[in-house]
This record gives C-alpha cells, structure tokens and sequence, in this order.
C-alpha cells in the first residue's frame, strides 16, 4: 500500500465528479445480486400487509404471479417461497411439511410453469407447520435432530419434485445437508442445487420474519440450542466448512449486517459462493427510520446492501429486492 504523502498524493482528486468516482468503484450491486424472499399464503386476492414489515404483504397465489412477473421482468433471478400456513394444519408431526400439494409446493409448480428462467428457491425447516413454532420436532421440550433430518429430507425431496431449483435447509439440524445430498441424488434430482443457512445464528433479528410466517404465538422457549450463539466466530466456521463437506453448493450467513465479519470471513476461508440474508428485523429498522424522516430510506438501503458485496457476498436475500431493482433498472 503507497504511503506517499501531499501533495504527491491527494485522495480528493479521485472524489471531485460523480465520473471520477463512478469510474474507481471498488464494488457494485446489480439485480442479478438480488433473491426475493415472498410470503404465500392460501386463498383468492389477497395482499394482507404485515405490519411489522412495512411494504410487504403475504399474497395468495393469483397475486404472487403477477408480482413474481415483474420481479422477473425486472430482472430479480430468483425469489424465494415462505408460506403462512392454516393454523389447522400445524401440528406436532409436522406431516404437511411434506405434502406435495402444500402450499409452497403449488406455488413451486406455478411459478416454473409460467416463468421457467426465474430461479425458484425454497425455505426447508419446520417452524411453518410446527405446532410448536420450532424448526424442529420437539419431544418433551427438547427439539430432536435425527428425527427432525428424516422429515426434512422428505420436504426437500417433495420440493425438489414440484421443480424447485433451490433448496435453503434453514433448520440448523446436525447432518441435513449430507442426508439431504444424498436423498437428492438417489432420487434422480442431482441437478438441484442446496444454498444452506449454514451460519444462521440465535438472533433477535426474527420477530418480524415469525409474524409474517405465523410462528410467534406458538414459539416455546427459544432455538438456542441449535442456532448459532452470537458471541461465536470460528463455531460458525466450523459449521459452514461441515455443510460445504457434505454437499452444499453454496452457504448463508444469517442475519446479515449484524455479521459482516462472519461473511468476509466465510468468503475468504472457503472461497465459495457465499449469501446473506439482511432479515426481517435489519428491513424493519431501517424502514422504521426512514418513515420518520431519520434516514433517507433510498440511500440507507442500497448503502446496507452495499455493505454486502464490500464484505465478500456474491448476493443478498433482501425484502428490498422489487424496491432497489427498480432503482438500479432507472
């Protein structure tokens, strides 16, 4: 690094016209950077607006396919599903999780029938259908992980049937993704790729993300036990170099800002294709800030979604994704 000191070296010169500094960017963010999260649920015209995520809404499917549409038209490659479920269909076995006419695996079949260029990715844990609001099966207060793996393993594999491209285990169960792999491959789905939520930490970050997915009211406890503690660096490394062994194609870190170390580090101890996801909670504050005049909310989100790509991430999982796609197509 030059140490050259004034006048030899003035870094103003490179800062004086928009030109100048478009043209020495060391970073930038296109919409091929960009994955969709979208809230589905059951029924004909509805648009229910969650109202701790401001601007998003969960869409029946006659409404996601028009607003998937433009997400493609506006070049987003990929959205990813996350259903609210009838509470009637929440219970301690989770069985719909499975089911190859649930909801998500309906939205899954539409969508690659009438966009099949645009990247269908999936959400596997069982908190959507749970009883219990866990992402696992739960026994007598404990969330069990073997057991959990073999239902999560027939999910995917329903996923996988109804034509998802992408397959995001987000449970954090030991060994899902080596069963995952594996199932995928005896039953003739080599070609599916797994983006796995490999260092999904314990965060505070979720509230609004359990609102809109229907899953506060019924949380027991926490998921402490086997979400990552927030305090631990190289545990989450550990756990992105095991999934990686085991088949994932590629690795999340979640959420994101909060753990912008963790992403670089990621990205440079493995060099492989290397997400985050800016969660419900980081969406909210900012959107929060800016309703009330604190920030102005165009420039605070594409600065944070910048922070990504600075920080090493190939793409972000962002509920910005339509917003700031229309932006950067301006």
């Amino acid at each position: 690094m030059s140490s050259a000191q004034m006048p030899v070296t003035r870094m103003r010169r490179l800062r004086r016209t928009r030109a100048l500094r478009e043209m020495v960017q060391e970073h930038g963010l296109t919409t091929k950077d960009l994955i969709w999260p979208a809230f589905i649920r059951d029924g004909t015209g509805m648009d229910e607006p969650i109202s701790s995520l401001p601007g998003v809404s969960r869409m029946s499917l006659d409404r996601l396919l028009p607003a998937a549409e433009k997400a493609h038209a506006l070049g987003i490659p990929a959205i990813c599903l996350f259903p609210y479920t009838d509470q009637a269909l929440r219970t301690d076995a989770c069985e719909e999780a499975w089911n190859p006419e649930n909801l998500t695996n309906r939205a899954i079949r539409m969508l690659k029938a009438e966009f099949p260029e645009l990247m269908v990715m999936t959400d596997i844990a069982l908190d959507p259908y749970n009883a219990n609001g866990h992402d696992g099966l739960v026994v007598n207060g404990e969330i069990l992980n073997d057991e959990t793996v073999e239902a999560l393993v027939k999910m995917g594999l329903a996923q996988a049937e109804a034509g998802a491209d992408i397959l995001g285990p987000s449970d954090m169960m030991d060994g899902r993704i080596g069963a995952l792999r594996m199932a995928l491959e005896a039953q003739g789905h080599k070609h599916v790729a797994i983006l796995s939520y490999a260092a999904k930490f314990a965060s505070a970050f979720y509230g609004p993300f359990r609102d809109a997915v229907g899953a506060s009211g019924r949380l027991v406890g926490d998921k402490a036990t086997y979400q990552i503690n927030p305090a631990n660096r190289e545990e989450a490394l550990r756990c992105v170099a095991r999934d990686l062994d085991e088949g994932a194609d590629m690795v999340m870190v979640k959420p994101g800002m909060p753990y912008l170390d963790i992403c670089r580090a990621v990205k440079d101890q493995f060099g492989q294709p290397t997400f985050a996801y800016q969660v419900s909670g980081e969406y909210a504050m900012l959107m929060a800030a800016a309703q009330n005049g604190w920030l102005d909310g165009d420039k605070a989100m594409i600065e944070s979604l910048m922070a990504f790509k600075r920080a090493g991430c190939d793409g972000v999982l962002t509920y910005f994704a339509p917003r700031v796609a229309q932006m950067l197509t301006q």
